[in-house]
């Protein structure tokens, strides 16, 4: 299943992509399933088969075509993102692989839509580099899971740009958490696939396109930590919950290290897509 978020005029709802159309789930169940995505993943298995059988179910819901797609999870509990988690974006650094992974965060309020503007202060940052990323999402409650069942913790998949300011991340005292967090800078989109729908999350040729020229395009096959092994890692000593994002890295490409550097600018239009998952284009504005 793809599952979306939505405004088709009345607000936020949670859709169910059926061809051409979005089905409103809550409408569909007569309310028997919820509004919201995040609300939805809290019911776990219970809410997926509900969802399954109105999927079975042509010719409901409107087209898609009308309605503005939204970030699919805007309020997750925290989003988990891995640095230097692709062998080519290593060796475009010319440095090792980290012998365990790399972990931030990103807050909540970064997050938006397909769409919507990638902003930022030019008196803030002058460095904005684009990472294409695929962002798992958990389906259950997970502590202490084993990588033989991380996959039992999984609702499905969705893409993340990790929006970047490189120099408040690497050159003003190594400010990550910020560099990759100010508002707009972590789009997410255009759907939540259920896990059942991507046979090997290993295996997804991922790109990003900006003012439609290919600067990364590469294949999560270069992942150096696996997602099991993620989630194993993780949930160690964090309990990650039904919404939470996990960010697993992005290959090589970045705007950082080309020769010389390139940084998004006012008004260039950025793509990332993923093999599977679909594509998601954010217009770049600058406040000055």
């Amino acid at each position: 299943m793809k599952l979306v978020t939505y405004d088709g005029g009345q607000g936020p709802r949670l859709g169910l992509l059926s061809g051409d159309n979005v089905v409103d789930l809550a409408d569909a169940s007569n309310n028997a399933l919820p509004s919201d995505m995040r609300s939805f993943l809290e019911m776990g298995e219970v809410g997926m088969e509900q969802a399954r059988a109105i999927a079975a179910t042509p010719g409901q819901g409107q087209p898609i075509a009308g309605v503005r797609v939204l970030a699919p999870i805007s309020n997750p509990s925290k989003i988990v993102a891995i640095g230097l988690n692709y062998m080519d974006h290593c060796r475009e650094q010319g440095i090792q692989p980290p012998k365990r992974p790399t972990t931030f965060t990103k807050f909540p309020s970064s997050i938006i839509g397909p769409g919507d503007e990638i902003r930022w202060n030019s008196e803030l940052t002058e460095k904005v580099d684009w990472e294409v990323e695929l962002a798992v999402v958990i389906g259950k409650e997970a502590r202490n899971v084993s990588a033989a069942n991380a996959f039992d913790v999984i609702a499905g998949y969705t893409i993340c740009h990790d929006v970047s300011a490189r120099d408040l991340q690497l050159e003003k005292g190594d400010q990550w958490i910020v560099g990759k967090s100010l508002d707009t800078f972590c789009p997410l989109g255009p759907v939540i696939v259920t896990k059942d729908e991507i046979a090997d999350p290993h295996d997804l040729g991922l790109r990003c396109l900006v003012n439609g020229k290919a600067v990364q395009d590469s294949n999560t096959k270069e992942l150096i930590f696996n997602i099991p092994y993620l989630i194993e890692y993780l949930t160690k000593g964090i309990t990650l919950l039904p919404g939470d994002v996990i960010t697993t890295g992005t290959p090589d490409g970045v705007g950082a290290f080309l020769k010389p550097p390139v940084f998004l600018n006012d008004g260039d239009e950025v793509t990332v897509e993923i093999d599977g998952i679909g594509a998601m284009t954010n217009l770049c504005v600058e406040e000055k």
